[in-house]
């Protein structure tokens, strides 16, 4: 079973894919060199789900300043911890500030994500996509994020553009050449 569970101090998110069961899974390097198994996505593939929201203590109520799914893709350098390029940043609104009473979920939908680059991890970057389930708080926000790997399907071009040269002397020597051009 392929779900993940973040800890807050007065709630668990947890984010489950629609069709965890049947996609394939990918291996992904992580930071320390280990191998972790991420569930795979293809470039311009839909990205759904939900957002279980589970209170620690039952009847109790949690007051946030609203909930949102977003599903980013970043570049990281590890030189420079702190400073990260997101190519992608994509944000649901689930749900607008108030209280929550419940046990409750809130299904997400990232339709036909335009991923460009795949996921790599290597000395000194890591390229990554992962969604992020935040509670809104006053003090301290809850989050939780699950990683996803992405593989991009190349297409190349049918016809290669190539240059043909002819040269030659009349009636004695005739060389053609064929470039092909590389993009």
């Amino acid at each position: 079973k392929m779900s993940f569970f973040g800890f807050g101090q007065t709630a668990d998110i947890e984010i489950v894919f629609d069709d965890a069961e049947k996609r394939k899974v990918a291996e992904v390097k992580t930071d320390d060199g280990k191998k972790e198994k991420l569930l795979l996505y293809y470039d311009g593939e839909t990205v759904s789900g939900r957002v279980n929201v589970t209170l620690r203590k039952p009847g109790s109520k949690l007051e946030h300043q609203g909930i949102k799914v977003e599903l980013i893709g970043q570049i990281e350098l590890f030189y420079d911890r702190g400073n990260h390029h997101e190519f992608i940043s994509l944000v649901k609104e689930l749900a607008r500030p108030g209280d929550l009473l419940q046990h409750t979920q809130y299904p997400f939908e990232f339709a036909n994500v335009e991923k460009p680059y795949e996921v790599y991890t290597g000395a000194n970057v890591r390229l990554r996509y992962f969604l992020r389930a935040t509670i809104v708080r006053r003090l301290t926000d809850v989050v939780k994020e699950v990683d996803i790997a992405v593989h991009t399907l190349c297409s190349y071009p049918d016809v290669l553009n190539s240059i043909k040269m002819e040269v030659g002397i009349e009636d004695c020597l005739h060389i053609e050449f064929e470039y092909n051009k590389s993009k």
